[in-house]
Parts: structure tokens; C-alpha cells; sequence
């Protein structure tokens, strides 16, 4: 996703080899504080957690086909590589308890879209139901918005995914609508529906 981000006065940088991570809000050098996790780069070392937390159906199932399925070692391998190419950085791990757990991130939109940008996560099942992927999306969603200086953060979500709806309304995102018969997941076509925030 490598895009470019705006210069704030909130924000903090530190590099990781060739890339650039803004850290608005609370200025950490090791991640951003999400009370229940830790939101920082991606690194080498989170290799075996990776693939052990992303190797699910369940999260898979919630997720674009992008995301392999099965995980496999290779498939980390690529993804951290991919990562520590950027040159400013996107994509981001949900460390809890001292693993990379999940992920977070954010695609900068193109042209007139410019201002926006699309949310994305996966939590680990291990940790689902904690209140661990509310806490995270809404330390990311204001730090996102001062480090890519967009107005508007939106996320799709499947229709069969009513957990992750509800992350995304109690982060104080609004549902503003339906995509009809518009995702074909695991065989099975469902509907997306779009939540977004704006400042």
C-alpha cells in the first residue's frame, strides 16, 4: 500500500530500515498504547505468531481472499517482506500479551477519493471476544486521521460478520449503507455493509 502521508505537528517518527511510521496522539517510540494491545510495524520476529493466528477458517471467513487460507509459513514470509518494503508504513500488528496477535491497517484512496481511506483488521480467535479489536480500531482511527491526513475512514464488512459491525459501531463509526449481493465469499454471495467516519 506504500502511499505518501502529510506531514502533521502531532505526530511522531521513527524509521524501520527504509520506512517512515507516523505515530499521532500519544507519542511512543514503540507502538501505539491501544490499552489492551500494542499497535506497531510489523517486524521479522513475528514470523511464527503470524502464522499461527492468521492459519484460521474463522478469520479467513471474514476477511478478502487476498488473505490466504490455509496460512502458511511462505505466505508470512511474503507478507512481512511486503511490509518492511514501504515507505510509509500502512500495515501495522496488534501485539497482545507479547505476540503479534492481528493485523491493522489503512489504504489511502486514489484521485478524487483522496481524503479517504479504507480500514482493515483480523484479530487472532484466541483473543476474540475481549474487547481487545474495539480498543485497537479506536486508537488506529485517530491516529490514522492525523497521519494520513484524510477526512473520512470507511470500512466494508460482510453480512455474516456481525462482530466485527459491532467493533466498528461501538469505535463510533456509522453504518451508511448496503451493498446488495456484492461479495462472493467462500462460495456463498452476501451482502457488504459500508460504515464510515468522518472529522
Amino acid at each position: 500500500m506504500g502511499r505518501r502521508a502529510s506531514r502533521t505537528t502531532t505526530s511522531t517518527r521513527f524509521g524501520i530500515g527504509d520506512a517512515t511510521c507516523l505515530l499521532g496522539g500519544r507519542r511512543c517510540r514503540r507502538g501505539l498504547d491501544a490499552g489492551l494491545s500494542l499497535i506497531r510495524p510489523w517486524r521479522p520476529a513475528d514470523h511464527a505468531s503470524l502464522v499461527r493466528h492468521a492459519n484460521s477458517r474463522q478469520v479467513w471467513l471474514t476477511l478478502r481472499d487476498q488473505f490466504p487460507h490455509p496460512y502458511t509459513s511462505a505466505d508470512g514470509e511474503a507478507w512481512l517482506a511486503y511490509c518492511a518494503k514501504q515507505r510509509v508504513v500502512t500495515n501495522f500488528a496488534i501485539v497482545v500479551a507479547g505476540e503479534a496477535a492481528g493485523g491493522i491497517g489503512v489504504a489511502p484512496q486514489p484521485d478524487v477519493h483522496r481524503r479517504s481511506a479504507e480500514v482493515g483488521y483480523w484479530l487472532g480467535e484466541a483473543f476474540w471476544n475481549r474487547g481487545i479489536m474495539t480498543a485497537a480500531l479506536r486508537a488506529f482511527t485517530v491516529y490514522a486521521f492525523d497521519a494520513y491526513d484524510v477526512i473520512r475512514i470507511f470500512a466494508g464488512v460482510f453480512s455474516s460478520n456481525p462482530a466485527s459491525m459491532r467493533v466498528l459501531e461501538k469505535t463510533g463509526y456509522t453504518r451508511e449503507g448496503i451493498l446488495r449481493r456484492s461479495v462472493v465469499k467462500d462460495g456463498q454471495i452476501l451482502d457488504q455493509v459500508l460504515y464510515a467516519v468522518t472529522r
